[in-house]
């Protein structure tokens, strides 16, 4: 039986969402997302950052544009600073930026975590409370969630408290990480710790991130952890398909339904992303080379070869890239092997930089964040 996923006054079925990831999930990429799920499902912004967002710097103002047809519009902010998250959600709320706001506690990376911010911020618990009230007292009835990890390392676990203070302020739901940050991205993703969150936090819709590589993965996770959706992010690098099956998964339809393009297919989607970006950014040359990132991923375990790979990276316009693309053989068959499977992102760290002391009191936040803690964040 399909979970029952209510965000505030949206109603999300099949109970899927997109996570936000920087440079990835702009308009054009959760366009493509859309429609391979029929425009079912929630597909979240790039994270933007509050301090950006109040200052209205140019390339932030660009990242917001939601397509007319994107409904609900559903921004993730990542801010350190209670007032300036406050101040953000308000200017969301004011001008009709969004309809949803989307919290980050979960950005992992050491520029960010040095400074306490993202995955380490929870730890302080305090200020997490402090920017959640913020935000949801500011946000003018806008459904307010948070997506988070389990904590700083297995010693210095945040995920149960930051549930508890999430609800008491009216946090309309929660998405959990299932790895720490010291963790990054590697290892397995602690899918026990999503059941303990869903029992911990019985209020609110508790959502499961983590190591969901197909839709099969997705139906797996929510029956082992009793969660009420999915958030899927490395997942769908170079397969903005997997929505259609994570819609005919959860309606029931079976395996069959999934999509194995062939070749022919997954090149039509690839130069299709790349005019897409090209349009966003209205410079097709930029489009195109925003676009190489997603060539890896588009054709793992198809017979491409590494020479073809380089030179499909480094494309700078749609017609060498469709030319090299019609080099290969198109006629090849969805992968067997080979194409599931993790993709983007797959190390760990084993250790998180933090401020100094940042560990000796969970309730000492006298030191604060640092503002550019706010630079360079990547998501969780």
């Amino acid at each position: 039986m399909t979970p029952q996923l209510q965000i505030g006054p949206h109603s999300v079925q099949p109970p899927v969402v997109l996570a936000p990831m920087a440079g990835i999930t702009n308009a054009p990429f959760r366009t493509l997302c859309r429609e391979f799920s029929g425009g079912k499902g929630l597909f979240v912004s790039e994270m933007i950052t509050t301090r950006a967002l109040v200052e209205r710097n140019e390339k932030t103002m660009q990242l917001i544009r939601f397509d007319e047809t994107e409904r609900p519009r559903s921004i993730q902010l990542y801010g350190v600073d209670p007032v300036t998250v406050g101040k953000a959600a308000r200017m969301i709320a004011d001008e009709d930026l969004a309809d949803h706001i989307d919290l980050n506690f979960g950005c992992p990376v050491p520029k960010v975590t040095r400074k306490g911010g993202g995955s380490a911020l929870p730890y302080k618990r305090p200020l997490l409370r402090a920017i959640l009230h913020e935000a949801v007292g500011n946000a003018g009835g806008l459904p307010v969630t948070m997506k988070m990890r389990k904590g700083i390392d297995d010693d210095h676990l945040t995920y149960l408290d930051a549930g508890r203070i999430a609800v008491d302020e009216g946090v309309t739901s929660i998405a959990l990480h299932g790895r720490t940050a010291a963790q990054h991205y590697g290892g397995t993703a602690d899918w026990d710790a999503i059941a303990r969150l869903k029992e911990a936090v019985p209020e609110i819709p508790v959502l499961g991130n983590g190591d969901i590589w197909s839709a099969d993965d997705a139906l797996r996770m929510v029956r082992e952890t009793g969660c009420d959706g999915v958030v899927v992010g490395r997942g769908c690098l170079g397969r903005p398909w997997l929505f259609g099956d994570l819609v005919a998964a959860f309606e029931g339809k079976g395996q069959e339904a999934y999509a194995r393009p062939a070749f022919r297919e997954v090149a039509d989607v690839m130069v299709r992303h790349a005019r897409l970006l090209g349009e966003w950014l209205n410079d097709e040359p930029r489009g195109v080379i925003d676009f190489r990132k997603h060539v890896a991923w588009y054709t793992k375990g198809f017979s491409v070869g590494s020479e073809m790979r380089k030179r499909l990276a480094v494309a700078s316009s749609l017609e060498e890239l469709r030319s090299l693309l019609d080099e290969l053989d198109l006629d090849q068959p969805w992968p067997s092997a080979g194409a599931d499977g993790p993709r983007g992102r797959t190390s760990g760290r084993n250790r998180v930089v933090l401020p100094d002391g940042w560990l000796d009191d969970p309730n000492d936040c006298a030191g604060g964040v640092g503002e550019d803690a706010e630079l360079d964040t990547s998501g969780g």
